[in-house]
């Protein structure tokens, strides 16, 4: 029995930190877990930057309503739920990644909740476990899965080299060059190769 774990941001849809930081202006919040491996520190940096400019949930939502999948990523997620059940495991929140979700068919997806004050102040966040993606991979394959994981950034490596089989996909020069024994692919149907390759292998 297989589930595929694939990452959500710079997989099957645009980078929502990017996307908002070019439409506010603010170019540091172009920085994202492809740049700094502690998500943690990542997102309080976040935080700080958003209370400093008095932004809060409402206009990261409404940049969030503009984005769209990346090209070819619901076809492709479609194809690839026609021969093995799927999980997204994203660092990302409910509130960031509904309307995204509902672009994509609405395929199950495990993430993270924000704390949002009345006024709209994002005021923190509550993870949903620590190491969220290898611990999801851990807690699926001691029910009897075995798992085959890909993503793009640093957060994602967990999954992938605990998986019994682990691809990057759209990653940076950094990431491959670190890691040349993980197998990396630019389109989607390289990936999906792949991944029907390692469950025929099996």
């Amino acid at each position: 029995m297989y589930i595929t774990c694939l990452d959500v941001e710079g997989v099957l849809v645009p980078e929502i930190w990017i996307a908002f930081a070019e439409a506010s202006g603010i170019p540091e919040l172009k920085r994202t877990t492809r740049d700094e491996p502690d998500y943690n520190k990542l997102m309080n940096w976040r935080l700080g930057i958003l209370k400093e400019h008095g932004l809060g949930l409402k206009e990261i939502q409404e940049t969030i309503a503009k984005i769209d999948p990346l090209p070819g990523a619901k076809a492709f997620l479609d194809e690839l739920r026609s021969f093995t059940q799927v999980i997204l495991i994203s660092d990302t929140f409910t509130q960031f990644a509904t309307p995204l979700m509902e672009k994509l068919g609405w395929p199950t997806l495990f993430c993270n909740t924000l704390e949002v004050a009345d006024n709209g102040e994002i005021t923190g966040f509550r993870m949903r476990t620590e190491q969220s993606k290898l611990s999801t991979v851990k807690a699926l394959q001691s029910i009897g899965f075995e798992t085959i994981a890909s993503g793009d950034s640093y957060n994602d490596l967990g999954m992938i080299q605990a998986s019994k089989a682990g691809f990057l996909f759209r990653s940076t020069d950094k990431i491959k060059a670190d890691y040349p024994d993980i197998p990396a692919y630019e389109t989607y149907d390289e990936l999906l190769a792949a991944i029907r390759n390692a469950m025929t292998e099996a």
